[in-house]
């Protein structure tokens, strides 16, 4: 690991202020990505910006029809908060499936959603749910949040400070993991909100996106009946030693007439 300046502090402000201050600064929320990358030397930030102590960024609330979580909430909160299991069981089961316990009980909404791993989670829930990103800055709409591999809307001094979930009628996740990390090679959230039914894909592609496809296919209802006729762009699917191309096309349609049985 280089050497690097640790700054712990106690606010979204000082936060900022420290990172403006920094020659070459990473924030850090759970560690569970950065400090491997440093550890492994791929990574060497000037300064290491400790969110761990913002208390403003933790907590959740159901406030307007909204799951509000703060981006320093851990995936163990997420899974056994009784506000989330009530309002959305889908996103609290889906936080209770990631990685081991050692991991849910370091990571964090907002660290996951921010480092955008392409197998991650969170980002197909954020996608079909509809959700806000809250920053230090403004509100970003979850469809302009995630713009490629390991890349987001967010600008350099920018926190994800929550995120906001509207209430779906009915939700559901799946995937097929990795037996080893648990990250998904495919997962897929299908969501009904409002009368509209959206699909988000993590895994099987470079970035988490929306499946308009699978939505055009389902027709607003959640019936899977149309869905093996999709066609899905085989040339954009992720290939590696884990899932051809051609493999992951095929889970993402398994996976989301699973999740629509899943919402009945």
């Amino acid at each position: 690991m280089y050497e690097f300046n640790y700054r712990k502090v106690d606010s979204v402000a000082a936060a900022v202020e420290a990172m403006q201050q920094a020659e070459d600064g990473k924030f850090v929320a759970g560690g569970q990505t950065m400090l491997p990358t440093m550890k492994h030397r791929l990574a060497s930030p000037s300064d290491l910006i400790d969110l761990g102590g913002v208390a403003e960024l933790t907590g959740i609330s159901v406030e307007n029809e909204n799951l509000i979580v703060g981006a320093m909430t851990t995936h163990a909160a997420v899974a056994a908060s009784a506000e989330v299991q009530q309002a959305i069981p889908a996103l609290a089961r889906l936080a209770g499936n990631i990685g081991d316990p050692a991991v849910r009980n370091r990571g964090t909404l907002g660290g996951s959603i921010a480092n955008h791993d392409p197998a991650a989670d969170y980002p197909a829930a954020v996608i079909a749910l509809g959700a806000t990103v809250q920053t230090s800055k403004r509100a970003i709409p979850a469809e302009e949040f995630f713009t490629g591999m390991f890349e987001t809307a967010l600008k350099d001094d920018e926190i994800v400070t929550s995120v906001s979930f509207p209430l779906p009628e009915a939700a559901a996740y799946m995937k097929f993991e990795n037996p080893a990390s648990r990250y998904a090679i495919v997962g897929v959230f299908v969501a009904k909100t409002g009368g509209e039914v959206r699909v988000g894909v993590t895994g099987a592609t470079a970035c988490a996106h929306r499946g308009f496809r699978l939505e055009a296919a389902l027709g607003g209802e959640l019936d899977a009946g149309g869905i093996d006729a999709v066609e899905l762009p085989v040339e954009q699917m992720n290939s590696d030693i884990h899932a051809s191309a051609e493999y992951r096309a095929h889970l993402v349609k398994v996976m989301t007439k699973r999740a629509v049985e899943a919402c009945q």
